[in-house]
């Protein structure tokens, strides 16, 4: 074990044979940074279908798919090859996560990456798990719907990096305190959606599989219920934009970028409602609600200024006083 001196001379532990790994932001840690976020969304999607196509016990032991054989046979059919598809992608996520891992190594230091990193891969690691008790327990709402929560948490510490990655470590507080308050209550709310969506669809006829139970609560009761949460998060999220863009403050864009992914949220949600929850549009919601936690997490994020944007400013305000005239001076040496 080698030693690596810090400029406030402490040593942090370096492992021989690591040197190739990144000592900064490159693009072999943007590449993966961006994976992470995009594996973990998709994962949403492959696992919607699953759940969709009624495949949910394509596979009807874990790990293994049968009890004799790692992988779906031609006689599990359509439903198998679901399955086991799902299965595939999380062992990508699971190496995207642990490359993510390693490729911060040096970085560690920078533990508004190297934590969130960590903890990507520990609660996919826990995910897997999840997933294999959903299979034990036949589908357990509560349990598949614990499995959905995890995965917008994911996607949000994703995000995270990538946000850090692209735009450093967070600076100063850029915006009016009054203004981030409105702002983190908003995502309150993008929480509280996501939650009531679980237990509407917990609830509704898509159970995975023919034999799985439902949570027992009233499907269309929810429904409503789902929407009292989300109407008041566009009505939030309109306000926020005005005065964003009549201010000029930071996070105007990922506002915009927000009111977006709402709007079309709400549309696909009212049509899938009114028309019997078909299985496709139910999937498009279900990833568009991991989209919109995203985008929710950078527009937090984006109330704080990087480190990179304070020096803009810093420098910016320098030079206006280099060239404002000094009181007293003669006008022959202004």
């Amino acid at each position: 074990m080698l030693g690596n001196r810090k400029a406030t001379g402490r040593r942090l532990p370096t492992l021989a044979g690591v040197s190739w790994l990144p000592d900064r932001v490159d693009l072999r840690i943007r590449i993966l940074a961006w994976a992470a976020l995009v594996t973990q969304t998709l994962i949403v999607g492959t696992g919607g279908a699953v759940r969709l196509t009624g495949s949910g016990l394509g596979c009807p032991t874990w790990p293994l798919c049968t009890d004799a054989s790692l992988v779906a046979t031609p006689e599990m059919g359509v439903h198998g090859a679901v399955e086991f598809g799902n299965r595939l992608l999380s062992i990508v996520v699971g190496i995207v996560a642990v490359a993510l891992v390693i490729a911060l190594w040096r970085l560690r230091a920078r533990r508004d990456l190297f934590v969130p990193a960590v903890v990507i891969l520990a609660l996919t690691v826990l995910q897997g798990l999840v997933g294999g008790i959903s299979v034990r327990v036949r589908l357990d709402p509560s349990v598949v719907g614990l499995h959905f929560v995890a995965s917008a948490v994911l996607v949000a510490l994703a995000t995270v990096v990538v946000y850090r990655v692209v735009r450093g470590p967070r600076g100063a507080l850029a915006v009016p305190g009054w203004f981030a308050g409105v702002t983190h209550l908003t995502s309150a709310l993008v929480a509280i959606t996501v939650v009531v969506g679980v237990l509407t669809t917990g609830s509704g006829p898509h159970a995975g599989d023919d034999v799985a139970a439902r949570n027992g609560l009233d499907s269309e009761l929810l429904q409503h219920i789902h929407s009292w949460p989300a109407y008041a998060l566009f009505g939030l999220t309109f306000v926020l934009v005005v005065i964003a863009l009549a201010r000029r403050l930071p996070p105007r864009w990922f506002l915009l970028a927000l009111l977006g992914v709402e709007l079309v949220q709400i549309a696909v949600g009212l049509v899938q409602a009114r028309n019997g929850l078909p299985p496709l549009l139910v999937g498009i919601h279900m990833v568009l609600a991991c989209i919109l936690v995203a985008v929710m997490t950078a527009v937090v994020l984006s109330l704080r200024s990087g480190p990179a944007a304070d020096g803009l400013r810093t420098a910016a305000e320098g030079t206006a006083a280099d060239r404002a005239p000094r009181r007293g001076t003669p006008a022959s040496d202004r």
